[in-house]
C-alpha cells in the first residue's frame, strides 16, 4: 500500500513567499520562491554551488564540486563526485531520491557538466537541475 500524497500547507498560500531563489538577480537582489518545489530546486542549487567551508556556523555544508574542476577529469573523478553528491544528499537532504544523476565531462574545455533528477519522498514533486562548472 502506498503513502497518500502530501501538499506542504506552505503551498496552500500563493501569495506568501517561503523563500529565496537562486541566483540572487532580482529587481532587490533577491526574487521569492512562493512554491515548496521551487525552494527546494534553490536550497538543492545552493548545495551544489557550495564548496565546504564556506557556510558560517555548518562548515561541511555544500557538494565541493567547483574544486573538481582544477583536477584531472577522469572516470575515476566522476565516480569519486557522483559519491560525494550521492552521500552528502543523504545527510542534507534525506526526503531526496535520486532519479537520475548524469556526470558528463568536457576534458577540451576542462569542464564538467552535472544533470540531476530527482523526485520528494511522499509527495508529487519532480524536477531536475543542469549545472555547468569550467574553469
Amino acid at each position: 500500500m502506498t503513502s497518500p500524497i502530501r501538499i506542504n500547507p506552505l503551498d496552500l498560500t500563493p501569495s506568501r513567499a517561503i523563500g529565496v531563489s537562486i541566483p540572487f538577480n532580482g529587481p532587490a537582489v533577491f526574487n521569492s520562491t512562493y512554491t515548496t518545489k521551487d525552494q527546494i530546486k534553490s536550497n538543492l542549487l545552493n548545495f551544489f554551488l557550495t564548496n565546504q567551508g564556506e557556510r558560517v556556523f555548518n562548515p561541511f555544508f555544500g557538494a565541493n564540486l567547483r574544486k573538481s574542476i582544477f583536477e584531472q577529469l577522469s572516470s575515476n573523478l566522476t565516480d569519486n563526485i557522483n559519491n560525494i553528491i550521492r552521500s552528502a544528499l543523504e545527510i542534507y537532504f534525506p526526503l531526496i531520491d535520486v532519479q537520475e544523476l548524469k556526470l558528463t565531462p568536457y576534458p577540451d574545455s576542462n569542464s564538467l557538466e552535472i544533470y540531476f533528477s530527482y523526485s520528494v519522498s511522499e509527495t508529487n514533486i519532480n524536477d531536475q537541475i543542469t549545472i555547468r562548472f569550467q574553469q
